[in-house]
C-alpha cells in the first residue's frame, strides 16, 4: 500500500513537469494567420521531396550526359544535394512571406 501511495505521489509531482516540457521554445510550432483568418503552422522542411526528385533527375541527366554507371551515380548524388537545398530554400521563402 505504501508503494502505491509513493508512486501516486511521484506521478502527481512529475506529470505537470512532463506536460510543460512537451516543447522547448526552439521546438514550439510557430503559427501564422492566413488571409482567410485561419491559423496555420509554419513549415519545417526536411528536404526529403527535393532530395528524391533531385536524385532521380540527376541520375537520368548523368546517364544521358556522362553515360555508364559512374555518370549515373555522380548525377544522382549531385542532383540529390541540389534538390534538397532548393526544397529547403523554397520553404524558407514561403515562411518569410507568411511572417514566420
Amino acid at each position: 500500500m505504501k508503494k502505491m501511495m509513493a508512486l501516486a505521489a511521484l506521478a502527481a509531482v512529475t506529470a505537470p513537469v512532463a506536460a510543460s516540457a512537451q516543447y522547448s521554445d526552439r521546438d514550439a510550432p510557430r503559427t501564422y494567420r492566413g488571409q482567410d483568418g485561419r491559423y496555420y503552422e509554419c513549415k519545417r522542411s526536411s528536404g526529403t521531396t527535393g532530395t528524391v526528385a533531385g536524385g532521380v533527375g540527376g541520375a537520368v541527366l548523368g546517364h544521358v550526359l556522362g553515360g555508364g554507371t559512374l555518370g549515373t551515380l555522380a548525377g544522382a548524388g549531385g542532383g540529390a544535394l541540389l534538390g534538397r537545398h532548393l526544397d529547403k530554400k523554397h520553404d524558407q521563402a514561403q515562411n518569410r512571406r507568411n511572417g514566420c
